[in-house]
């Protein structure tokens, strides 16, 4: 048990100091959800995986939302435009208003 505590502050130490060349957080939110996901396990006695795996999903989720550098990106992939493209030149205008 004092072992498994010892490590949770370590992962999420790593998972912070880690970084990505996307342009949203998708990743580095994986990571600390998955470090939070693996302390919140070994504070409570649960089982370190599962928790690990839902802290990881909710956090890629929650990063994939969240715009790295708030600057036009253009057409992503799967088509879709940045948000921050909207209004700009060569873009057009924002249909949500």
């Amino acid at each position: 048990m004092k072992k498994q505590i010892l490590i949770a502050p370590a992962l999420a130490l790593s998972a912070l100091s880690l970084s990505a060349c996307a342009e949203n957080y998708a990743a580095e939110g994986g990571l600390a959800g998955a470090a939070a996901g693996a302390g919140i396990a070994a504070v409570t006695g649960g089982d370190i995986t599962r928790y690990a795996l839902a802290g990881a999903a909710a956090g890629a989720l929650a990063g994939y939302f969240v715009d790295k550098n708030d600057k036009c990106d253009g057409y992503d992939r799967d088509g879709y435009l940045d948000d921050d493209c909207f209004d700009t030149r060569g873009y057009p205008v924002d249909p949500r208003y």
